[in-house]
């Protein structure tokens, strides 16, 4: 995740300083799609980890 990370920051600084070809385009789409889904997998997973009780311990999470 965090090669992914530091390659979508390399690429968004060339495109502010001398812009990025093609396959650069294409291939920072990807990246970004890659975090995306990775980051809503992760979320996803975090938010189907909690559990929600009531005031008497009992779990009224679904």
């Amino acid at each position: 995740m965090e090669e992914i990370i530091a390659r979508i920051n390399e690429l968004s600084r060339k495109n502010k300083t001398v812009g990025l070809t093609e396959e650069e385009i294409a291939e920072r789409a990807v990246l970004r799609k890659q975090y995306l889904d990775n980051f809503k997998r992760n979320f996803r997973q975090q938010l189907d980890s909690i559990e929600i009780v009531d005031g008497d311990s009992k779990d009224v999470t679904h």
